[in-house]
């Protein structure tokens, strides 16, 4: 599996996605930063995009995506073909939402959680494999 991640953010989320950046890179993980990398406004919908589109072409294996409260950029990457993304608050969506729903994009906000517990919900996200079987299945009709 490829090591890369593809992470992005908007105006709100972008100081938790600079030190998310260097928490991933010490993990071992390649980074590729859409942006944003400043407290300008922007339009979260573009991050979400480019996000998506790495992911689903594989350059990288997943994707992280921080907003305000995280609902705007999962309603924005669950807009692309392939792209199944989570908004997690805790630890258990994050385990949940790979385990079951096989995500390939997490989704945080900024406003919503400390920064630690965003590393922490990448950490989760990261460390847990799909299990497959009976959802796979289900997973399957989300193309339909």
């Amino acid at each position: 599996m490829s090591k890369t991640i593809a992470i992005g953010a908007d105006h709100a989320g972008y100081l938790y996605k600079a030190r998310l950046i260097e928490h991933l890179k010490s993990k071992g993980f390649e980074v590729i930063n859409v942006g944003t990398d400043t407290g300008d406004s922007v339009d979260y919908p573009v991050f979400a995009e480019k996000v998506g589109d790495l992911v689903a072409s594989t350059q990288a294996f997943c994707g992280i995506l921080i907003c305000g409260t995280g609902i705007g950029m999962s309603m924005a990457a669950n807009k692309h073909k392939g792209i199944r993304a989570a908004l997690c608050t805790d630890l258990v969506m994050a385990e949940y939402t790979r385990r079951h729903n096989n995500a390939n994009v997490l989704c945080m906000g900024a406003r919503i959680i400390a920064y630690e517990m965003a590393e922490m919900i990448a950490d989760k996200f990261l460390e847990t494999e799909f299990e497959g079987g009976r959802h796979q299945r289900r997973i399957d009709l989300f193309d339909k």
